[in-house]
Order: C-alpha cells, then structure tokens, then sequence
C-alpha cells in the first residue's frame, strides 16, 4: 500500500511557507505523494449538484474559499522536493486547452524529474464552465480526445491528432515527459467515469470510498478493452475507521490518501516530520507496506 497527502492547495496550506513546510514533512515521512485539487472559479451561487455531499453543496457552501491553482502550487513546491510524486486529484480537463495543458504538464513533469501523476475529471459545476467559455454538455468526449491528444504530446516525436474537438497536424511539443507519458488517473464516482478509467486510464480515483460496484465497472470496461485490469491502479481517501484499510487492501487499492485539509475545513495538521511519521505509524499498522 502507498500513501499519499490530500488536498494539499486547501486550508492552512495555501500560504507559500506551510505548502512548503507540508511538502517536506510528507517527503522526509515517506509519503509517496501529495495530491491537489482544481478549480478556477466558484460562483457565488450555483444549482449545479456537488455530488460528493447530501446537500449538493461544497466546502458546506463556502465558496470564497482560496484554492490556488494547483499546477501553478505544486511546480512551487517542486523545487523544494526531491521525491514526492505531485498529482491532480483532480484537473477539470475539459476546461482546458489540450495542447497547452499537455505542454504545462510536460514541462512540470520534465522539471520535477518524472514526479507527476495526473488525476483528471470532466467536472460538475456548470456555472463555472460558463464563466470559463468552456463546453459542459460535451465534456465526457472532449476529455476522451483531449487525452488521447495529450498523450500524442507526450509521446511521439512530431505529434499528430485528427478528432472531432482537436485536430493538429506534425507538431513538436518540447521539452517532453521523461517517460514519454505522464500517467493518467480518471476521478469521479460514477459508472461512466469507472468506464473510462477502464477503457483508457492508469488508474482510477473514485473520491469517496472504494465502492465495490465502480471498481467491478473498472475491471470489465478494462477487460472489454483488451486491457489487464490490474494495470488500473486503485486509488483512495482515508477512511475513517482505519481498520476498514485490510478490505480496501483485498479490493484492490494500493495508494490511500491521508486528509491534510479539505474544502470543508482542516482535517489533519502535518506541520513537521514528525507529525507526518506519526499518521504514517498509525496507517502502517493497518496495511502490509
């Protein structure tokens, strides 16, 4: 089981001096990686349901929340880390320019040493879409051929890409990832979103739980694809009661990410080594690392 530290750019930690003094305490802890979370704008009033709540609303609906964009936050942080893998939990693709974010992200991932994973999803908010000029009712395709797109970036030395919403013909995209790819992990907690990190991700971040059901979804999609299923890494929050790590473990699991303050207020405070080693201790005694 690998650990990791979430949502990083939120809380206490968007002041520069504790993201910095977070990112170190996780990397000398020994946490795999810190994973961060996007958006640009919130409206002040929205009707669009948060799914991740009863009430469809986030961070309890406050919405003035700081939220930096993460990045912008974690190539910050990169230059003070050595180790610590750096992840979107996640990046609300179809609100972006493919090319340009493949080339943000290739840079970064270039910069850090190989560092990045990208967690991506198509997004809820609608109003923010609208603000952002940006397509809400086609947005499960655009994210399927932006990351095929993406991955041409990455990837090939004069990249190519003809789809319905990006078309480019023989282009350099450099510097390019050290890999040649940046992994892609598919966020969100529906059958669609499991599909797709079926069918095309390198892993899948269901948000909430682990729900038998998405992950039975991720095993077929994958199957039907021609792909391993256990390719897809499985990645989870923290659950509340740690003794429920051994079931996450034998459903397929392997990266569980520690709250270090979320969108509705601090959850955890991992200000040093120490205090990073000690949620560490208590994790570990739960799951075979």
């Amino acid at each position: 089981m690998k650990f990791g530290l979430r949502y990083c750019n939120t809380g206490r930690y968007v002041d520069p001096a504790e993201a910095i003094g977070l990112l170190e305490a996780g990397e000398a802890a020994g946490f795999e990686s810190a994973w961060t979370v996007e958006h640009t704008v919130m409206p002040a009033e929205y009707a669009s349901p948060y799914p991740y709540s009863a009430d469809g609303k986030m961070a309890g609906g406050r919405n003035s929340i700081p939220l930096p964009d993460p990045l912008i936050w974690m190539a910050y942080v990169a230059a003070r880390t050595t180790r610590i893998k750096l992840a979107t939990g996640i990046l609300i693709l179809p609100q972006h320019n493919p090319v340009h974010a493949a080339k943000q992200i290739a840079t970064l991932d270039f910069m850090s040493g190989g560092r990045i994973l990208l967690g991506i999803g198509v997004g809820w908010l609608r109003e923010e879409f609208d603000a952002l000029n940006a397509s809400f009712d086609d947005r499960g395709p655009r994210t399927d051929e932006y990351i095929a797109a993406m991955r041409a970036l990455w990837h090939d030395d004069t990249a190519t890409y003809h789809g319905e919403y990006v078309n480019f013909d023989r282009l350099y995209c450099r510097p390019q990832p050290p890999a040649l790819r940046v992994p892609i992990i598919v966020g969100g907690q529906t059958k669609v979103a499991a599909r797709r990190a079926g069918r095309i991700g390198d892993g899948f971040f269901p948000g909430r739980g682990a729900p038998a059901d998405l992950l039975a979804v991720v095993r077929e999609a994958a199957l039907e694809a021609g792909r391993d299923p256990e390719t897809v890494e499985i990645t989870a929050s923290l659950p509340d009661d740690l003794d429920q790590i051994p079931a996450l473990a034998a459903a397929g699991v392997t990266r569980l990410l520690v709250p270090v303050g979320d969108m509705a207020g601090l959850n955890t405070v991992i200000r040093s080594p120490e205090d990073a080693l000690d949620w560490r201790d208590r994790i570990e005694r739960f799951a075979d690392v």
